[in-house]
């Protein structure tokens, strides 16, 4: 007797996934056609869109062309403006006093950060490990940025009394130390700005830290736990990785921030002493309110494009380095 063998079936091949060409017509023929966006939410949605841009470009992008076109020119705002090309960034340039407002604006940033980076987290690393009343106390740190900057600023003014009856100088003076001349010294001038900078902003930064630490998984720091690891050791190996985005973040808002102050100076020393708290935007705005032509705006307007386009540059180098840091 023959013996059949019995055929294998071939299972059904696999359908070939469609090419790209294929796709992309497909998509093209399920985009909407005019009519159906005008017929469907397309102009609800053009009606709410258009009062944002108008908004938006009338307060926002119409200053800065207006801001461009005036560096090119002289004019205080008064009399017709005369176009003088680059003579306004020449001027800018050659002003002596250009180099000590960079220099100044350099210090605080350098000073902001050593004093003002660190202190937040260290701040919302104790608040997320309060059990008690924890909303009492972040609301504590956050009371600084709740009052008006001029009232502060005011107010530390009269702490920074350089007599020995002053505020301070009247703390130390319980610890044998002082009189120290807060806002009178060229040396202790600015150290008195970034100290009165740092505790008037950090609140906000405290607060954006205490949201990043709610999102830290709790299993992570019960497994350092297990690991044997301590306070400082889970702060350093669980925390600082979960948070290593928000602190790139705050780390160039930081020196956007430092690289424009200009109110804690106007308010507490005006440019004193000796110009040794004068920083760029001080620059700008002795240009424009205070100089002896009425107003050079146009150079002012020049001064404000350079800081912009330096900020800017700076802003792609730090996220173009970074950019593989927060996701690793």
């Amino acid at each position: 007797m023959t013996q059949i063998t019995p055929t294998t079936a071939r299972p059904p091949a696999p359908e070939t996934a469609p090419t790209v060409e294929f796709a992309e017509k497909r998509a093209a023929r399920r985009r909407p056609a005019p009519m159906a966006w005008f017929r469907g939410d397309g102009p609800h949605i053009l009606v709410f869109l258009i009062p944002l841009l108008f908004s938006f470009v009338l307060f926002s992008w119409r200053p800065i062309v207006d801001a461009a076109v005036m560096a090119f020119q002289q004019t205080n705002l008064v009399a017709p403006p005369k176009w003088v090309g680059l003579d306004n960034f020449a001027t800018v340039l050659q002003d002596p006093l250009l180099g000590t407002a960079v220099l100044n604006t350099l210090y605080f940033a350098v000073l902001a950060l050593l004093l003002g980076y660190p202190i937040p987290l260290f701040v919302a690393v104790l608040l997320s490990e309060v059990r008690r009343a924890r909303g009492l106390f972040s609301a504590l740190a956050y009371l600084p940025v709740v009052v008006p900057p001029v009232v502060a600023a005011l107010l530390w003014k009269f702490f920074y009394d350089g007599s020995p009856n002053g505020v301070f100088n009247t703390m130390l003076g319980w610890v044998g130390l002082g009189p120290v001349p807060w806002l009178s010294d060229p040396d202790w001038a600015m150290p008195s700005i970034v100290l009165f900078a740092t505790w008037s902003a950090a609140g906000g930064t405290v607060i954006i830290y205490l949201a990043a630490l709610v999102g830290v998984a709790p299993e992570l720091y019960d497994a350092a736990e297990v690991d044997g690891a301590g306070v400082w050791r889970k702060v350093w190996h669980v925390t600082m990785p979960q948070l290593r985005g928000v602190l790139l973040v705050t780390f160039i808002l930081q020196i956007i921030g430092t690289a424009q102050v200009f109110l804690e100076p106007f308010l507490l020393t005006g440019g004193g002493p000796a110009n040794s708290t004068t920083t760029v935007l001080m620059l700008i705005y002795r240009y424009a309110f205070q100089s002896s032509m009425g107003g050079d705006y146009g150079a002012a307007t020049a001064l404000s494009i350079m800081l912009a386009l330096v900020l800017a540059v700076f802003s792609a180098i730090y996220f173009r380095i970074t950019k593989s840091w927060s996701t690793t």
